[in-house]
């Protein structure tokens, strides 16, 4: 039995990262490429156990638990962190802390250094350090450069692993040091096996969660979770059609109220494919405006204002 079971339709990589270490060719660093939500972060647990285990065997439970709640000595698990009264906090602890989210979560410099830091001594358990940075597309220009650096001697005995959506996401400079690795988007079937798997088959009944995944089980999951978080008052007037200029401006006021940055986003992707599969209703005029809403948010406009303009816009057609 392969420790790579659990991964499901992402062979290429897995034979990839297997051949690997049988041969001994182990790289400084890889780049694990591709849509998020696919297996790649899972994978790259369970390389390690591969790394630290030096066996194609399953590793004994002690060490996949303490892999796999990344709290190995060896091991170092780099996450985007928000910037909070001079503290960086994950998206978990920021949830936690009731910290309001104006703008997406990054790699940061200070996170950089940490890895530098940590590479600099020898591994104490394992045959190597290994350092994982999910969403390495996040890092600015400062914390790349920095990285780059660390990339050029990493070490003889440390393996570094970027999780990323694709080579265009990060500097040329440091995909050209690292390995790459494909992940793809899951078949039909493979996501229907991955999500009842997972205990998550009531989404297969929800068409727009599903085409807002893409292939993508772990987008299904989390779009699923978020469309929970969503008051189902704002979610129905968004999707029912808006009538009226009081009907537009009243909901611009809840949408703005209740839901922060990173919500109202991903409720312009929802209303996106919830109006995309009634174009006969809408047209895909509709779609053009949620369009600007997307920009104007992430150009850090006032949300209500935004929503008012938009949602007026929607209402006047």
């Amino acid at each position: 039995m392969s420790l790579f079971t659990p991964i499901i339709g992402q062979n290429q990589a897995i034979e990839l990262l297997i051949q690997a270490v049988a041969r001994q060719r182990i790289a400084p660093a890889y780049l694990f490429a591709g849509p998020p939500g696919v297996g790649r972060s899972l994978t790259a647990q369970y390389f390690i156990e591969l790394l630290f285990s030096n066996t194609s065997s399953p590793t004994n439970s002690s060490l996949q638990s303490r892999i796999h709640k990344k709290n190995h000595p060896d091991l170092l698990w780099v996450e985007p962190t928000y910037l909070h009264q001079g503290q960086l906090l994950s998206v978990n602890e920021a949830v936690a802390a009731g910290v309001t989210r104006k703008s997406p979560p990054q790699v940061r410099l200070e996170q950089v250094r940490d890895i530098s830091q940590f590479l600099s001594r020898p591994p104490l358990e394992a045959p190597r350090s290994v350092v994982v940075l999910q969403q390495a597309e996040t890092m600015g220009e400062a914390a790349a450069n920095g990285l780059l650096k660390t990339l050029e001697e990493p070490g003889k005995k440390a393996t570094v692993i970027l999780i990323a959506p694709g080579v265009d996401s990060l500097l040329p400079t440091l995909v050209s040091r690292c390995q790459r690795i494909p992940f793809s988007r899951l078949t039909q079937e493979n996501m229907q096996l991955v999500l009842e798997k997972v205990g998550y088959g009531e989404i297969l009944s929800h068409p727009e969660v599903i085409a807002m995944a893409q292939g993508s089980p772990g987008e299904a999951i989390a779009c699923w979770q978020q469309l929970q978080q969503i008051p189902v008052d704002i979610l129905e007037a968004a999707t029912q059609g808006i009538q009226t200029t009081r009907q537009a401006l009243e909901l611009a006021r809840d949408i703005s109220k209740n839901l922060d940055t990173e919500a109202q986003l991903w409720l312009v992707d929802y209303l996106q494919h919830s109006y995309w599969r009634q174009q006969q209703v809408y047209g895909a005029e509709f779609i053009k405006h949620l369009e600007a809403a997307r920009r104007y948010l992430l150009s850090y406009v006032q949300p209500r204002l935004v929503w008012e303009c938009i949602l007026m816009a929607i209402c006047s057609r």
